[in-house]
């Protein structure tokens, strides 16, 4: 293949909603984007009130949103959708199969996936056209095994990728063991991040009392809010000057203040949703996550980037980047009595915090590259040009 020429690079994401889960595949194809490769997206509720979309469309990609019929409006399909999700679906494999298999053929199609299985039938469209195409699984859990109906299929879109990528060595092992198959061509990717790569080194004011912020969807089964607010409605975290500020919105927004406010917690504040997250670590001094499940949370990321102290469970790849007592606390696993433990054992060394969180912001840095979405980018190339 000409080393020179313009690749063609589609893009699909499987995921509806826009959350951390879509910054590495829309960084990316911006990155190549603006390089002159050609790219296409097609995506589920495309909003262009989100500024990579916007970014996108200015590099002139062609926008495809899956979840919508030609020429209807917007309101129509979304009724439809509520009343039929499966018939929802099966339109968007449909017009992603139309897509591709009527168009130019792309040298690469990237398929993002917010789990480890939930974009599979949209791969397949790509492996029964025979074209070629990589898989970014942004997260794997024990809360969603794949039904055996369904296995032998997404087992062949694995396999029949040219590539797969996973954000934590934890979700590649997982899916390995979930599908009883090895994935040699396998990475580890980093997302991009949305704090400042150059260091700070201030430490918030505690004149106030230590406030913690819990950052991310409010989403109990998978994110655990529900276990932090029966922690801290415990008797000694009433007693402590410590406050929790969620940020975030979802499902279950209603829900947790609901909980909040029955457990009595005045020490709770749901602030919902701040795009400029750099603003949250101007006055907390640190992130405090129950997760039940993740990939690579981005906002632990960030706030060690950030120089914050981390208090997290062992979900996902948390392990693999954060050492208790070390670089911060982990809590052994997703319950309330190791939260407890963990919280209690940050509290009693608050006067390290802020060398802890040095230590922390020094160590992220040799692990996450500074610029992830050109370096997922020149991969893509590589795999593209090899396809």
């Amino acid at each position: 293949m000409d080393s020179d020429r313009p690749l063609r690079f589609t893009f699909v994401s499987g995921n509806r909603a826009w959350g951390g889960s879509e910054e590495l595949w829309s960084a990316a194809a911006a990155v190549l984007a603006a390089d002159g490769h050609r790219v296409t997206v097609y995506k589920s509720c495309v909003s262009d009130s989100e500024p990579r979309i916007r970014a996108l469309r200015e590099l002139s990609c062609s926008i495809h949103d899956l979840a919508r019929f030609p020429l209807s409006p917007r309101r129509l399909f979304s009724g439809l959708g509520v009343l039929s999700r499966p018939l929802t679906y099966a339109h968007e494999v449909a017009r992603l199969g139309i897509g591709v298999g009527s168009s130019k053929r792309p040298d690469l199609v990237v398929i993002s996936q917010g789990g480890n299985h939930d974009g599979y039938l949209l791969a397949d469209v790509c492996r029964r056209l025979r074209l070629p195409y990589v898989l970014i699984s942004q997260k794997a859990s024990d809360l969603y095994w794949p039904p055996d109906l369904r296995r032998a299929s997404i087992r062949r879109v694995f396999e029949s990728a040219r590539a797969t990528y996973f954000v934590s060595q934890h979700n590649l092992r997982l899916t390995e063991e979930q599908f009883g198959i090895a994935l040699p061509s396998a990475k580890v990717v980093r997302n991009p991040f949305l704090v400042p790569w150059q260091r700070r080194d201030d430490w918030p004011d505690e004149s106030r009392g230590v406030r913690l912020a819990c950052v991310g969807r409010l989403d109990a089964k998978e994110k655990g809010q529900d276990l932090l607010l029966r922690v801290l409605a415990r008797d000694r975290w009433r007693a402590r000057p410590l406050s929790v500020t969620f940020y975030g919105t979802g499902l279950h927004a209603r829900g947790l203040e609901q909980m909040a406010q029955h457990l009595g917690l005045t020490s709770v504040t749901f602030a919902g949703f701040v795009r400029d997250v750099t603003t949250i670590w101007d006055d907390h001094h640190g992130l405090v996550l129950a997760s039940r499940c993740e990939g690579l949370p981005l906002v632990l990321v960030e706030a060690m980037l950030s120089g914050r102290i981390a208090i997290v469970t062992d979900a996902g790849g948390n392990a693999e980047i954060l050492e208790d007592g070390i670089t911060g606390f982990l809590a052994t696993a997703s319950s309330e009595d190791a939260l407890d433990a963990a919280l209690d054992r940050a509290w009693t060394r608050r006067p390290d915090w802020p060398t802890i969180a040095t230590t922390a912001a020094d160590h992220i840095r040799t692990l996450i590259p500074e610029d992830p979405a050109s370096v997922f980018a020149a991969l893509l190339r590589d795999v593209a040009r090899n396809a």
